[in-house]
């Protein structure tokens, strides 16, 4: 496995000592506190639209393994690890929406969001560079093992709870294997920290229209079938803002993103209390 070593909060939220172990690839749905999710109609929408656009990395690892032909390694870490630990990671939230939420059309759904969103994912989303390219992974990478953080944290089921405190741990791994490829393109490339800088701005900007808001259009659209709105929709993506806030790791966040910069610990100390405040903006 690639992802990153247990963390604590895995153990707190995902057994104790007298309970068993378990992992992505055992998980036991049949233990989910159902009371817990009583009126908790949020957690459908971030769990579901979460399962699509993961699943769908089938399609988004097929674009950068094209992009990166002729890097061996990085085509077949990309190939042979990230893209089966991104597919494991959607159909582990599939499983749990389907445990969860039995009247929830997930088939329909994510048919009607693939028909989208294959349509957006495209090679020419990619930056000019492979190092570049690298560099807006780790920020795509940021952002994900931070979402499913501050999901762990919001979600008092205790399964869900797992599931999301799992996949963080393992997008922290991905991000890692992401930047040390950055550093390698880095020696021949030699952007120049400003030409790093654009690239991470371009990808955080690209969050405010993000893969994400497509899928969770998709979950609400089919749970409310011709009730859906736009106007509902927009009050939805806005509480749910709110809610993610409260749990969301901004120093993580700013650290994560400020490391290709290679700043000097001084400055990135200095810019980490701005970056943070601007990724509290983001999740509006």
């Amino acid at each position: 496995m690639q992802g990153a070593p247990m963390t604590s909060s895995v153990m707190k939220q995902g057994h104790t000592p007298e309970t068993p172990r378990w992992g992505l690839d055992r998980i036991p749905y049949e233990t989910i506190d159902m009371a817990r999710l009583s009126g908790r109609e949020d957690l459908l929408y971030m769990v579901a639209g979460a399962s699509f656009v993961e699943i769908a990395s089938d399609l988004y690892t097929s674009n950068l393994i094209e992009y990166f032909e002729g890097d061996a390694p990085v085509v077949e870490w990309l190939g042979q690890h990230w893209q089966h630990e991104e597919v494991r990671h959607g159909h582990a939230l599939k499983g749990y929406v389907q445990h969860a939420w039995p009247d929830f059309d997930w088939e329909a759904a994510y048919a009607s969001f693939f028909a989208e969103y294959s349509k957006l994912c495209t090679v020419d989303e990619f930056e000019r560079t492979r190092g570049l390219e690298m560099v807006a992974r780790c920020v795509v990478e940021t952002g994900t093992a931070t979402f499913y953080h501050a999901l762990s944290e919001q979600a008092d089921e205790p399964v869900l709870a797992g599931i999301a405190a799992r996949i963080s741990a393992e997008e922290v791994g991905h991000y890692k294997h992401f930047y040390r490829y950055f550093r390698q393109y880095r020696e021949t490339e030699q952007p120049g920290r400003m030409r790093v800088f654009g690239a991470i701005r371009r990808r955080v900007m690209e969050a405010r229209n993000s893969d994400a808001e497509c899928a969770l259009w998709h979950a609400y659209a089919t749970q409310h079938g011709a009730q859906a709105s736009k106007a509902g929709f927009k009050t939805l993506c806005n509480r749910l803002g709110k809610d993610l806030r409260r749990h969301y790791p901004i120093s993580m966040a700013a650290k994560m993103t400020l490391k290709p910069l290679n700043l000097p610990a001084s400055l990135s100390n200095v810019i980490q209390g701005p970056l943070a405040r601007a990724s509290v903006w983001l999740m509006r």
